[in-house]
């Protein structure tokens, strides 16, 4: 009788420190059980009590979510580059277009990424990838492998596109995107990598995806599955887009629930880490 190989499966919670509530989510998932990793938002106006709260879990993958996208720098440099935005990133669109035409100097990224990691050093890090997945950009991308060389860290998330029905304009473009960068990147990976889930799904986990996309995984393979559980606290997120975006409730009972556990065991899957 023919073994199957188990398919390896690292959960992945993006947004730690995205705001104390959610933090306080992905921590509850991670004590049952429910995820392996989290990316650390290293600009979270109270950081030193959010890495203090990660000291009570055992076991769980850090990293860091590189950010260029939401709230303050840590760099004084960058802030004054951000000044029309009062010294905010002003979002994913005008980072990338100021990045791509020269108004924000490669340089400028790699001295604030620097401090996002060395903010997050009293951690063992495991693992880069960044928030809006902004690190796929092709002139961010070789950073992205750089700064992970000179720090230790032994893996860089590849974010692929994820061609699964039903499709809207906003999924296809930025599949459309994301398949340029991936193609563009591909050539730049000199490591093997798990394979990337949940784009299609990002911020909406769904029990019928996941039943959809395990049945596709290949016995012995390594896949990383993205998710954004969390605990809405209205007081702390007002945000009308955040909120219409993700469902983290949503996302935190499913990772946790017997059913997804059930998933597992029919597909022959294993909840894995990231390999030092």
């Amino acid at each position: 009788m023919t073994v199957r190989e188990p398919i390896h499966l690292i959960i992945n919670a993006d947004d730690y420190g995205y705001f104390p509530c959610i933090s306080q989510g992905i921590l509850e998932a991670a004590g049952s059980g429910g995820l392996t990793a989290t990316g650390i938002l290293a600009n979270s106006p109270d950081l030193k009590t959010q890495l203090e709260w990660l000291d009570s879990i055992e076991g769980l993958d850090l990293g860091v979510h590189l950010n260029l996208t939401f709230r303050q720098p840590l760099t004084a440099a960058m802030a004054e580059k951000l000044s029309r935005w009062d010294g905010c990133f002003p979002g994913a669109y005008w980072m990338s277009l100021m990045i791509l035409t020269g108004k924000i100097s490669i340089q400028e990224v790699r001295i604030e990424w620097c401090a996002q990691i060395e903010a997050c050093q009293r951690k063992q890090l495991l693992f880069l990838n960044s928030h809006e997945h902004i690190h796929m950009l092709p002139v961010l991308f070789p950073l992205a492998l750089e700064l992970a060389q000179e720090y230790e860290i032994p893996h860089v998330r590849f974010t692929r596109a994820e061609w699964l029905a039903p499709f809207g304009v906003t999924a296809l473009l930025r599949n459309t995107l994301m398949q340029a960068m991936q193609t563009i990147n591909q050539s730049r990976l000199k490591v093997q990598t798990p394979i990337f889930l949940g784009l299609s799904r990002s911020g909406k986990l769904d029990y019928d995806y996941l039943e959809t996309i395990f049945a596709k995984l290949k016995p012995g393979g390594s896949y990383e599955l993205m998710c954004h559980p969390g605990r809405l606290d209205p007081s702390e997120i007002s945000d009308s887009r955040l909120r219409s975006y993700h469902d983290w409730d949503g996302e935190l009972a499913l990772i946790q629930s017997q059913k997804v556990h059930d998933l597992y065991e029919k597909f022959g899957i294993r909840l894995s880490h990231y390999q030092n």
